[in-house]
């Protein structure tokens, strides 16, 4: 082999070698973000969640038909004092979902998808369900158990 294409190569593979390991990462979801805007690392998703419905920041859900995105989940109000919790990303790509009081569904910005309040499919891409959890209601707070 001469000197030359030995150099050639040696650059080629340290390139890929430092190229590849960035393409693939490129890719991945950030799951450490919260599209709720509550960027908590140290969020551990089997905690409660602890929804205070006097706090000015979760007046939206004052109303019938109003939601709030917060670590993950978006609550909606569905009238009748009850509410409801699913997960907030997209089965689909990962974006945040949001709830459509009109039309009574959940919806997708990125591609589209939608879902009913029960968390299920109506139309994709998306081909999984949003999970749902429980939510109980005391007093004036909501616990969102996940």
């Amino acid at each position: 082999m001469k000197r030359r294409d030995l150099f050639r190569q040696i650059l080629v593979g340290g390139t890929v070698f430092l190229i590849a390991p960035a393409t693939f990462t490129s890719c991945e979801e950030d799951n450490n973000l919260d599209p709720g805007g509550n960027n908590n690392n140290n969020n551990n998703n089997n905690d409660p969640l602890v929804i205070d419905l006097t706090s000015a920041q979760n007046a939206a859900l004052g109303t019938v038909g109003g939601y709030i995105v917060r670590s993950g989940v978006i609550i909606i109000n569905m009238g009748s004092d009850t509410f409801i919790a699913l997960s907030s990303i997209c089965t689909h790509a990962g974006s945040t979902v949001s709830y459509n009081n009109s039309a009574g569904n959940i919806q997708c910005p990125a591609h589209n998808s939608v879902f009913n309040t029960s968390g299920s499919v109506l139309s994709g891409p998306a081909s999984s369900p949003l999970a749902k959890y429980v939510v109980s209601k005391t007093g004036n707070t909501l616990t969102i158990t996940r």
